[in-house]
């Protein structure tokens, strides 16, 4: 009563009025309030951005000269994810088949480049290699001196095998996954149609494990584009450098390093914005058909492949349905 008496609400009008808010809350859509959350935070960011006293001046003039590398931030990620989808559908089938030596060369693949470092890696294809082949031709007459020549590389050529030879490492083992996903009764109805081993695995097996293995994919590229910048410790010039090397050497010369920086987190922000929409509708066409759920009306029907912005799965409380 004294709490009453003072002016405090009683537990029954704060439970009114917490019913009140989240009624209100559910007639707002999902959609709107991630939206809202989004500006606020943007909003923070510039707030932020305007106390650091960022040189705008500086930024405009060079945002052309690093935008100038995401072309070849686009060709190191789009030659290694290629390569690496090669080296995985090989490495995946060596994986799982019963031949020692293909099982043997795919394992020691995947557990060499698994268990070592990417930079490494990277110097190990742009340094060692012409090394090596120096002291082939050296040391054996008989090697062609074109042979050592062969494995001097450029940096950014180098960089690529070595994405490559990376990310094909951690794929095999997704590949294989999901190969052994698709249902055994699939394999044996190859084989009582007469199909060979590779018959089946092309037309039956791995069209069926594509739709697994596209999301792992999309995520290997996006995180592809961004270990790009590690090709930039192996000294690529100016001429072929991605956006991480430009914004080094411009930030370096003109003492702007923070600046620059922010400029190549905001590139590479946008890539990976631009690829997960694509990578998101790519999922959606390829599980269209496949996706099924249940229904109240005892038929089944195709659920929806969300994006960011869509509300989670209902837990059974109320709240905002997006349109």
């Amino acid at each position: 009563m004294s709490s009453v008496a003072g002016g405090d609400p009683s537990p029954s009008s704060r439970g009114d009025r917490m019913d009140r808010l989240a009624m209100f809350s559910a007639r707002i859509p999902f959609r709107l309030k991630v939206g809202a959350v989004w500006v606020v935070i943007f909003a923070v960011l510039g707030v932020f951005f305007s106390l650091a006293a960022y040189d705008v001046g500086w930024m405009r003039d060079n945002l052309s000269f690093i935008a100038g590398g995401l072309r070849y931030t686009m060709y190191m990620a789009v030659g290694g994810i290629a390569l690496a989808i090669i080296l995985a559908t090989l490495g995946s089938l060596g994986r799982i088949s019963h031949n020692p030596i293909a099982y043997g060369i795919s394992g020691f693949y995947v557990s060499f480049f698994r268990g070592t470092p990417l930079i490494v890696q990277m110097f190990l294809i742009y340094l060692a290699l012409p090394q090596i082949g120096n002291n082939l031709v050296a040391k054996h007459p008989s090697v062609p001196q074109g042979f050592a020549s062969a494995l001097v590389l450029d940096a950014a050529v180098a960089g690529t095998l070595a994405l490559g030879l990376n990310y094909g490492a951690y794929m095999t083992e997704i590949f294989r996954a999901g190969i052994q996903s698709v249902s055994s009764g699939q394999g044996e109805a190859a084989d009582a149609l007469g199909m060979t081993y590779g018959q089946k695995m092309r037309k039956v097996v791995l069209p069926q494990a594509f739709r697994v293995i596209i999301p792992p994919i999309g995520n290997e590229f996006i995180a592809m584009m961004k270990d790009t910048a590690l090709v930039s410790f192996l000294g690529v010039t100016a001429a072929s450098a991605e956006i991480f090397r430009r914004s080094q050497l411009v930030g370096k010369a003109d003492f702007k390093n923070l600046e620059a920086y922010v400029l190549v987190a905001g590139f590479y922000w946008a890539l990976t914005v631009i690829f997960t929409f694509f990578q998101r509708r790519l999922e959606a066409r390829v599980s269209r058909g496949y996706v099924r759920v249940p229904t109240s009306m005892g038929r089944a029907q195709g659920v929806h492949v969300g994006t960011s912005l869509d509300p989670p799965p209902s837990t059974g409380r109320p709240h905002g349905g997006g349109a």
